[in-house]
Formats: structure tokens, C-alpha cells, sequence
């Protein structure tokens, strides 16, 4: 029996499994094998063949966002509209065949856009370049799922599923599990708070799952066997996703105004240039990119040339964004804006800068 046999026989028998307190340990099990042969599954096998062309694009810019979809819901369309690309679209599925990259001029930052070739059902299995696609995906700072807003419920669902069987979890917050493999002691299990989801016995039992008898695993929220199963796998990525409608000029307003007000959703129509650029917005918001604008003793600030950073960043930061040398030769800095209490504040290397703040460097 096959890799894939193995897991259609799994996922049926969880779907056919009652899920209540009596069947949580059965059910953790399941799943844990069910990853396992999901990682052997994604892993590559023997010395494979020559390597895909177009998917090795190099990352430039200051973030990357990748677009993941099924055929023909406007991918290369928006590709163009918002960063001059050409990209060829056309009213027939399986248009674009590689990845094409695009850059979006946007406040200051350079933010690379990649238009991918539309995924089939089946694409975390290796159907339809499916693999090479989502891995692509897995590189970027956000993912956009495009969908058709006619039908964009049930795709939403299977595209989810494709990018999670890959080991992507979409708006999610990495587990707070503290798990540590020792060479001898046994299993140490604790927790900070009443655990629902998880006893010691199927935590050990998972861990043998995957051969591992000596461990030291801490549990700082209620959680189940899946984040343990993440937290032991160690290859998962946690990316934010917006979830772009497309098309809603063919759709009722009831539905468009529905659309909307679901969560991480954006509705736009690439043809008629609708809501474009509230989704620029949203996506410099999700990428959480800050602009920080230099100035010169006795000099007005530049503001044509900001420095773009990432949220939480520090003075230090902005000094190694300027010069490599310049924060070993940092004695303090002077920042205007709304991360200070006055203007101007005098500040270390540790202060936390925010959008649009304006800095001045003095030297020791």
C-alpha cells in the first residue's frame, strides 16, 4: 500500500470517527500518523530529476507576497494592476504556467508580488506543479488567496487544506509548547494551565509515534495534539493570509456586502479597478512595515528616501539599515514622532521606532 492509500484510509476513518471525550485519544493518534506520512509524502524521494524553471526567484524588496488560487480568478489580471507587470491573462484556465514576479511601488517600500500558476485539487500530492507552487508560498511574508467571489466558499476551504496538508498555517500564532528532546530521563510533562485537549498518556504516546522516549514538554495554553504535532514536526510556518475576492461586479451587493465583513477579507474587481487600493492598504497593514525618515543636524528631514523597517524595530536597527558600522559608533539619537512622549526625544539603541517617525543620529 502506498503513501497515498495510507492517508485516504486515515483521513477516512477520522471522518467516520464520532468526536467526543471518549474517542480524543484514539483521534489524537490518527492524526499524528496522519503527519507523519504527510511529511514523508512532501519529502523528496531518491536523487529526483531536473529542476523546475521559473520558481527560483530571487527575493528582493523589502517583503514578498505570494498569490495562491485556483485558474482564471484574476491572478496575473491583479499582477498587472497594481505593479505594471506584464502578465498574460486570458478568458482560459492554466494562462500562467511559472511564477512571474512583480514589484509594488508602495509609500516608500519596494514589495515584491508573485503571480503563481493556478493550483488544482490534489497540489499538496504533487498534482499540477502543485508542490513547487506552495513552496514558493512558503517563502513569503504574506500570502494572498484569490478567489471568485461567485464561489469563493468552497474553494476557500479546499485552498486552506491544500496549504495546511503542506505544513502552512494561515493567521495562526506559533504554539506556546515548550518542547526540548533529551538523551535520558524519560518523559517530563507539565502544564500552566488546566489541559482539555491533552493527557500525559496520549502526549507519550505521540512522542513514541515519532521514536521519541526522552523529552521534556511544557504546556502553556490548552491546546491538542495537532500543535503538538506542529511543535514536533518543527517545520511549519505560520504566514498571515488575506483572502481577496474577485469579481464582485458579477455578484448581488447582498453577497459583496457579505464578502466583506468576513474576517482577513478584501473584495475588489481587478477589471473595473475597484477596491485596489484599500487592498494596498490592508496588505502594507498585515506586512506590518514601518517608515522611518532620516534627518541632518540643522537640516529638514528627507522625506523622499524613508528607511523601511519592520514593526518593533529599534534605533539599532535603522543604524544597521543605514550603515553596518554606524551603531558601534551610536552615542544617541534624536526622534520626532508618536513613539515618543516630546518632540524631540532623546534616545538609546533600544527604543522601539513607529511609522513615519523622524530620527537624527549623533555620533560619538
Amino acid at each position: 500500500m502506498g503513501l497515498l492509500e495510507k492517508i485516504k484510509d486515515i483521513e477516512a476513518e477520522m471522518a467516520r470517527t464520532q468526536k467526543n471525550k471518549a474517542t480524543e485519544y484514539h483521534m489524537g493518534l490518527l492524526k499524528c500518523r496522519l503527519a507523519k506520512l504527510r511529511s514523508q509524502l512532501l519529502e523528496p524521494s531518491g536523487k529526483g530529476g531536473a529542476k523546475g524553471e521559473g520558481f527560483d526567484v530571487l527575493k528582493s524588496g523589502h517583503a514578498r507576497v505570494a498569490m495562491v488560487g485556483f485558474p482564471s480568478v484574476g491572478k496575473s489580471t491583479l499582477l498587472t494592476k497594481v505593479t505594471g507587470t506584464a502578465s498574460a491573462a486570458a478568458a482560459y484556465e492554466f494562462t500562467t504556467l511559472t511564477c512571474i514576479p512583480g514589484v509594488i511601488q508602495y509609500r516608500g517600500a519596494e514589495i515584491q508580488l508573485l503571480d503563481m500558476p493556478g493550483i488544482i485539487e490534489g497540489a499538496s500530492e504533487g498534482k499540477g506543479r502543485g508542490r513547487q507552487v506552495i513552496a514558493a508560498a512558503r517563502t513569503s511574508d504574506l500570502i494572498l488567496i484569490m478567489l471568485d467571489a461567485a464561489k469563493g466558499e468552497v474553494t476557500r476551504k479546499k485552498l486552506e487544506k491544500e496549504l495546511e496538508t503542506c505544513g502552512i498555517r494561515l493567521n495562526s500564532e506559533p504554539p506556546n509548547i515548550y518542547y526540548k528532546q533529551k538523551s535520558a530521563g524519560g518523559l517530563t510533562f507539565n502544564s500552566t494551565c488546566p489541559l482539555t485537549q491533552m493527557t500525559e498518556k496520549l502526549c507519550r504516546d505521540i512522542l513514541h509515534e515519532y521514536r521519541i522516549f526522552h523529552a521534556e514538554v511544557l504546556f502553556r495554553e490548552d491546546l491538542g495534539a495537532e500543535e503538538l504535532i506542529d511543535v514536533i514536526e518543527g517545520n511549519r510556518k505560520y504566514i498571515k493570509c488575506i483572502y481577496v475576492y474577485n469579481k464582485i461586479d458579477m455578484v448581488s451587493l447582498e453577497e459583496v456586502d457579505r464578502l466583506a465583513r468576513l474576517p482577513h477579507s478584501v473584495v475588489v474587481s481587478c477589471d473595473l479597478n475597484l477596491n485596489l487600493d484599500y487592498l494596498l492598504e490592508v496588505i502594507w497593514e498585515y506586512l506590518g512595515l514601518v517608515r522611518v525618515y532620516t534627518k541632518k543636524r540643522g537640516e529638514y528631514p528627507d522625506l523622499g528616501d524613508p528607511v523601511i523597517l519592520r514593526n518593533g524595530a529599534t534605533v539599532k536597527y535603522v543604524c544597521h539599515s543605514i550603515h553596518r558600522s554606524l551603531a558601534s559608533e551610536l552615542r544617541y539619537a534624536l526622534v520626532w514622532g508618536t513613539s515618543t512622549k516630546h518632540n524631540p526625544q532623546r534616545v538609546g539603541a533600544g527604543h522601539t521606532m513607529e511609522d513615519e517617525d523622524v530620527i537624527q543620529i549623533v555620533k560619538k
